[in-house]
C-alpha cells in the first residue's frame, strides 16, 4: 500500500516571529529580521550581524526547572512541538502512543552548554561542570525532551548534515510513516549558535556577511553585491501522518508531503560542487518520487543562502534539471528576511512552502537590487506575489556537501 503522507500542524521559533501567524505575516511582507547582535559582545568579531529570536519565553512551554536542564536549541524545539500538537488538533490520549515518533535534527546542538561548561571547567575545575552538560549538549535531546514531554513512544532520533539537516530529518520522518513504521511523527529542527566561538568560525571562513551598518539588507541571495549569509537562530516542527489517519480523526489538512531526494556532491568539505550535480540528483529525486512532471512544479524555495558560490550553483543546477521550464519558475529565499538557521533552516523554509500553497502567496526575496547575469531566473524580487501554487519543492544544501530536497503538493481532498 502506498502511503500518502500530509502535514497537519505548524510551530515555529524565528527571527521573523514566534508563532506561524506572526511569522507569516512578516514573510509575505518582505520584513527582515536582521539586526545587530546583542547575545555578546561582537566589537572585534568582522561580521556583528544576525537573525537573533526576540521575546522568546521559554517558560510559555516549559517548567523553570526544565530550561535550567536544557540549552537553548532545545528549548526552542520543545516549544515549536507544542505550538504543533496544538495546531494539529490531535489528541495522543485517543492515540496508540507507540505509533507516534519524534525525529528532530540539530546542525551543531547545544553550542552554548559546551562553551559555557567549557569556561566553567577552566575556570573551577572539573568537579563544578554541571551535572547536565553532556545530556543539555547532545544532539538527539530535543528528540528525547519531545518524546517525554509528550509520553510517545514511536520511532525517536536525532539527524545531524549541516545546514541540511531537519531536511533530512523530515524525509527520514516521511519514508518511516510510507513503510508502515509510524502513523504520526513530529519533525523538524531546532538551532542556538549566535554564540562566541560559532560566530568567530564563520567569521574565520570568511562565510559571513560584514555588511554591518545595514543589517536588515545584508542577506540578498542571488543579488550582485551579496557578500556571504547571515547567522540566524530558531527552529519548527511540523506535524505529518498517513492520510487515512488524518482523515479518521478530522485533523485539518494543509498539504501533502509527496516526495524527498537526498544526495550528496562527493567534491569538497565546504564548497559546493561546481557543476550543481549533486543538488540537482537531490532536485531529481524528490520530484520524481512526487511522480511530478518537471513542469508540474511551480515554484521553488530555494537555499538561497547569499553566497557568491551558493546562488550561483544553485542557479546552474535549477536550470541544469528543468531546462525551459526554469524561466518560468517562480523562485525565492527566505534567508533574504531571516538569515540561515543552520540546521534548522530545511524546516524553517519547509513551514514557509506550506503557508505558500495554503494562502496562494510567494514570499518575496528582498534586498534584490542588482541583478547577477549568472543567476538569471525568476526570484520573486522584493515583492511578494499572489498566485496559485499547486507542487513546490524546497532545498536545502549542507557543509560535507549534503543535499536534501522535500516536494510538497496542494491538498485537493
Amino acid at each position: 500500500m502506498d502511503r500518502k503522507i500530509v502535514i497537519t500542524g505548524l510551530g515555529i521559533i524565528s527571527p521573523i516571529g514566534n508563532d506561524k501567524k506572526t511569522f507569516w505575516e512578516n514573510l509575505s511582507g518582505g520584513k527582515s529580521g536582521i539586526t545587530q547582535i546583542t547575545h555578546f559582545d561582537v566589537t572585534d568579531y568582522t561580521s556583528r550581524i544576525a537573525g537573533e529570536v526576540n521575546d522568546f519565553d521559554p517558560l510559555l512551554y516549559l517548567e523553570k526547572k526544565q530550561t535550567k536542564r536544557m540549552d537553548l536549541f532545545c528549548q526552542y524545539g520543545v516549544a515549536c512541538a507544542v505550538q504543533a500538537i496544538e495546531d494539529s488538533g490531535i489528541d495522543l490520549e485517543k492515540e496508540n502512543i507507540e505509533r507516534i515518533g519524534a525525529i528532530v535534527a540539530s546542525g551543531i546542538g547545544g553550542l552554548s552548554t559546551w562553551e559555557e561548561q567549557h569556561r566553567r571547567l577552566l575556570d573551577k575545575g572539573p568537579a563544578r561542570v554541571s551535572p547536565f552538560f553532556i545530556p543539555s549538549m547532545i544532539v538527539n535531546t530535543t528528540a528525547g525532551s519531545i518524546a517525554i514531554r509528550f509520553g510517545i513512544k514511536g520511532p525517536n532520533f536525532a539527524v545531524s548534515s549541516a545546514c541540511a539537516s531537519s531536511g533530512h530529518a523530515i524525509g527520514e520522518a516521511y519514508l518511516t510513516i510510507k513503510a508502515g513504521n509510524a502513523d504520526v511523527i513530529l519533525t523538524g529542527g531546532s538551532e542556538a549558535t549566535i554564540t562566541p566561538l560559532a560566530l568567530a568560525g564563520f567569521c574565520v571562513m570568511r562565510a559571513l556577511s560584514t555588511r554591518n551598518d545595514e543589517p536588515e539588507k545584508a542577506s540578498r541571495p542571488f543579488d550582485k553585491e551579496r557578500d556571504g549569509f547571515v547567522i540566524a537562530e530558531g527552529g519548527g516542527i511540523v506535524v505529518i501522518e498517513d492520510l487515512e489517519h488524518a482523515k479518521a480523526r478530522g485533523a485539518h489538512i494543509y498539504c501533502e508531503l509527496a516526495g524527498y531526494g537526498a544526495s550528496d556532491d562527493a567534491f569538497h568539505i565546504t564548497a559546493p560542487d561546481e557543476n550543481g550535480r549533486g543538488a540537482e540528483l537531490s532536485m531529481k529525486m524528490a520530484v520524481e518520487d512526487a511522480q511530478f512532471n518537471l513542469s508540474d512544479v511551480d515554484y521553488i524555495n530555494a537555499h538561497g543562502t547569499s553566497t557568491a558560490l551558493n546562488d550561483k550553483i544553485e542557479t546552474t543546477a535549477i536550470k541544469s534539471l528543468f531546462k525551459d521550464h526554469a524561466k518560468k519558475l517562480a523562485i525565492s529565499s527566505n534567508k533574504s528576511m531571516f538569515g540561515h538557521l543552520l540546521g534548522a533552516s530545511s524546516i524553517s523554509e519547509l513551514i514557509a512552502t506550506v503557508l505558500t500553497i495554503k494562502n496562494g502567496i510567494i514570499p518575496p526575496t528582498i534586498n534584490y537590487e542588482f541583478p547577477d547575469p549568472e543567476c538569471d531566473l525568476d526570484y520573486v524580487p522584493n515583492q511578494a506575489r499572489e498566485t496559485v501554487v499547486n507542487a513546490a519543492i524546497s532545498n536545502s544544501f549542507g557543509f560535507g556537501g549534503h543535499n536534501a530536497t522535500l516536494a510538497l503538493k496542494k491538498f485537493t481532498g
